[in-house]
């Protein structure tokens, strides 16, 4: 196989097989099959045949189209922004909030504004956590806060003042017109407007969520999908890390951990 040319593969390499799924706002019927064909074919897929439609009510369609996709991608050129830092156990975690802050470490989540999707931020932020690995509730030297669904960027940075907070956990899992983007940019338009967003960390994540995007809004790091608390609680100690070299030998006071953008 050449990395450089990589192509979708179906029965065989490079064969381009490609299955595609959608809804089209037209009645279904032969017409409609037709229009889901030539639409796929205008995509720049060969041999469009349609597998499977579906009439979904009040004149929409739903259709599964196979073709062969002719492009390609360099693989080998490929560079995905993450957050890069070392992952520790929670033994380690513990040890360098002690060593590093000399207190525990004041971590709220919430899923803010119309959001109520809280399986995300359960999973980092409870005691039980998810697929083995126990959130952030299970470390010692973390007072973690769950604030569940539906939270308004006005109560979080409330909360931010009056509760000393030191880094805050975003969760977004819906994103239909791009809310997620509203929701996370209003936020951090808030802390900024209040003098906050330098004293904390602030982390996003979802399932639409890219490093890439999570700094681009003006958050410190973004985690999508496959996250786990421990990958959380490593990037908080990293970022405490980083600040202890910035000011070596300077204890930061509670509610005044200071965020930097990279």
């Amino acid at each position: 196989m050449d990395p450089t040319r990589v192509m979708p593969y179906g029965d065989m390499p490079n064969d381009g097989a490609t299955q595609l799924s959608f809804t089209l706002p037209v009645p279904a019927g032969e017409e409609a099959k037709e229009a889901a064909r030539q639409l796929v074919a205008k995509m720049g897929f060969a041999e469009p045949s349609v597998a499977h439609m579906q009439d979904m009510g009040e004149s929409f369609s739903f259709f599964i189209v196979y073709g062969r996709c002719t492009a390609t991608v360099d693989y080998a050129a490929v560079r995905v922004p993450r957050a890069e830092f070392p992952l520790l156990d929670a033994p380690r975690i513990n040890a360098m909030i002690a060593k590093l802050l000399g207190r525990r470490l004041k971590v709220f989540g919430a899923c803010i504004e119309s959001d109520a999707h809280t399986v995300g931020i359960d999973a980092i932020m409870n005691m039980k956590g998810y697929d083995g690995d126990k959130g952030l509730e299970s470390y010692k030297e973390i007072e973690a806060l769950n604030l569940g669904a539906q939270v308004s960027c006005e109560d979080l940075v409330s909360k931010v003042v009056t509760e000393g907070v030191d880094a805050l956990l975003i969760s977004q899992v819906v994103t239909q017109r791009d809310v997620h983007v509203k929701n996370l940019t209003r936020l951090v338009d808030m802390l900024e407007a209040e003098g906050l967003r330098e004293r904390i960390i602030l982390i996003v994540g979802g399932p639409r969520i890219s490093q890439e995007l999570a700094k681009e809004l003006g958050y410190d790091a973004g985690f999508g999908p496959g996250t786990h608390a421990g990958h959380v609680a490593s990037y908080l100690v990293f970022r405490l890390q980083q600040h202890e070299d910035e000011a070596p030998g300077n204890p930061l006071p509670e509610g005044s951990f200071h965020g930097s953008h990279d």
